[in-house]
């Protein structure tokens, strides 16, 4: 009978890992901590983050933009460089901020078990992730501010609407690291992240318009394809490459913030559920 209270008692005053985030501005320090170890290595990251876009461009930009010549996007022709780069850097705001919020938030959780460290201090759980969050989504803004740099100076576009398209790859970039913390929190080791690569972020990239029109997929792929958070950040971003506004950009901008809100809802739960907090 003493048993039975004493485990009611118990699981009645532990709190539920799906209980509303408690977000303080303690997310500050740990976003700055991160800052402050990454800025040794600055140059170099830059440079690897940005290499690999700019080979897709190059190569596929103007090597198959010379076979293809035109696209038409919303019954307008655009150079096919200008449809690749306008898909590309959404890919490379999800490619930045998936890696830093799997490799090195996983390290700096489990393996260099750092996220201990910052919990004894008067920091929760809930402000780490955040930060991480964050932080991950600066790494992707910091790669795709690069690399619109450079396509400007490649002449691609010189849209003043670029700017716009600047504020969504934030929004881009907090939703990619968002969903990618849901398996930072579930992986044992590193090579659980080949699953989220191989059957989620490849397939993902080639159904989502950055390399051909979508009209080309059958429709019944098309319409699962509609619904992926890169398929919304390109329907955004590519008539602001060439200088209009995004059509139905209310419903894009939906699709991507709900993907983010829950994402990062579900990737707390399961790390709270990780650390029993």
């Amino acid at each position: 009978m003493n048993t039975t209270t004493a485990t009611t008692t118990t699981n009645a005053t532990t709190p539920s890992s799906w209980r509303a985030p408690e977000i303080s501005l303690r997310w500050w320090p740990v976003f700055l901590r991160n800052l402050l170890v990454w800025r040794k290595l600055a140059i170099p990251s830059l440079i690897g983050n940005i290499a690999e876009p700019l080979i897709w461009l190059v190569a596929f930009g103007y090597g198959m933009g010379a076979l293809v010549g035109q696209v038409a996007v919303d019954g307008v022709k655009v150079p096919y460089i200008l449809f690749l780069a306008s898909g590309s850097i959404c890919m490379s705001a999800m490619n930045a901020a998936s890696f830093e919020a799997l490799y090195s938030a996983f390290s700096r959780m489990h393996v260099q078990k750092t996220w201990d460290g910052i919990m004894n201090a008067p920091v929760g759980l809930d402000d780490i992730v955040m930060a991480e969050m964050l932080w991950a989504a600066f790494k992707s803004i910091f790669t795709v501010t690069a690399i619109l740099f450079v396509m400007l100076g490649l002449g691609i576009s010189h849209s003043p609407k670029l700017i716009v398209a600047w504020l969504v790859l934030i929004g881009a970039g907090i939703t990619f690291s968002s969903i990618a913390l849901i398996f930072n929190a579930l992986a044992k080791g590193y090579d659980f992240f080949t699953y989220y690569f191989t059957l989620f972020m490849t397939p993902m990239m080639f159904l989502s318009g950055v390399f051909f029109p979508l009209e080309q997929l059958p429709s019944a792929v098309k319409a699962v394809a509609a619904w992926l958070p890169l398929t919304n950040a390109v329907a955004l971003v590519r008539p602001l490459f060439m200088d209009q506004w995004p059509a139905d950009w209310w419903l894009h901008a939906g699709v991507l913030t709900v993907y983010a809100v829950a994402a990062f809802w579900i990737a707390l739960a399961l790390t709270r559920k990780r650390f029993k907090a």
